[in-house]
């Protein structure tokens, strides 16, 4: 147990952090910076599967749902004034959306990174990071803001009314829910930092491997 504790630590803090940087919009609210820090989570579960193995690595993201699911519950509690009326920083269909991606996501990963892992080092942690967050832009924005979801109504769709607005797609392209425009520059995101966190992944399973020794 004690071995897990930085990589439960680590995915705690990710999760936190990310739903407090999400609060805030960047690029006229096309993304928040917790887009940034979210995708960070992968890297978590891939070192974690690399080093101790997939039961260990889903113990981690387990704690990291948890993590997510008090967030969320305290979010739901804190009331936030815009425009005339007050709506909670946490809406009903975005938590929702938020466990349900995270879990099937990361689990997602795991199983991917785990029939990949005796293949090329970085094969594993890319194919699953890029796996896992289409699935979890797919089954976040679709479930937190799709009209054709029809498992929720009254005050559920009221809070996410907006993102049914049609705009551009990514500000230049044809008319399209608002939402969609969203998922796909959240995805870029996840892409690119799924790259770039190749670079830890190899420096800290190196270092890791190399205490342990």
């Amino acid at each position: 147990m004690n071995k897990l504790l930085p990589g439960i630590a680590a995915m705690a803090t990710i999760v936190v952090a990310s739903n407090i940087l999400v609060q805030y919009l960047i690029l006229d609210g096309l993304l928040t910076w917790g887009a940034f820090t979210y995708p960070l989570a992968f890297l978590v579960t891939d070192l974690m599967n690399r080093v101790y193995g997939p039961s260990e690595a889903r113990y981690v993201v387990f704690a990291g749902f948890v993590t997510g699911v008090i967030c969320s519950l305290i979010g739901s509690q804190v009331m936030l004034q815009g425009d005339g009326y007050e709506y909670p920083a946490v809406a009903f269909r975005i938590a929702i959306a938020s466990g349900v991606a995270f879990l099937a996501a990361q689990l997602t990963d795991i199983i991917v990174f785990n029939r990949l892992r005796d293949g090329q080092w970085w094969r594993a942690p890319l194919a699953s990071t890029v796996v896992g967050s289409i699935l979890d832009t797919a089954l976040f924005f679709t479930i937190a803001f799709s009209a054709s979801v029809t498992i929720f109504s009254g005050a559920a769709n009221d809070e996410i009314s907006w993102a049914w607005d049609t705009a551009p797609l990514m500000t230049v392209g044809a008319e399209y829910p608002l939402w969609v425009s969203l998922g796909i520059a959240d995805w870029m995101v996840k892409f690119s930092v799924a790259l770039i966190a190749l670079i830890p992944f190899r420096i800290l399973v190196s270092q890791i491997f190399a205490d342990s020794r």
